[in-house]
């Protein structure tokens, strides 16, 4: 990954989408992961090559979903 550093906070409204760039005679072609909200757009790009990088995400992903239902199930009653 190229370097950038930042940081947004999740919604229940977040959105996510996937775009599919079919290779092309002067391109390998690619993949594009948007998640984004009201006033944030983030666009991950994959060339080809990068599955187990993405993969990698989303097991990320899913443990830290995993993290956030533990949590909400332990928190008092009301708690936000």
């Amino acid at each position: 990954m190229r370097t950038i550093t930042t940081s947004a906070h999740l919604e229940p409204d977040t959105t996510a989408r996937l775009s599919v760039f079919a290779p092309t005679p002067e391109d390998e072609g690619f993949v594009s992961l948007r998640v984004g909200g009201e006033f944030v757009d983030l666009a991950l790009i994959a060339r080809p090559g990068t599955a187990d990088a993405l993969r990698a995400l989303a097991r990320v992903a899913e443990e830290a979903a995993s993290a956030l239902d533990r949590i909400a199930e332990t928190a008092p009653e009301g708690a936000a």
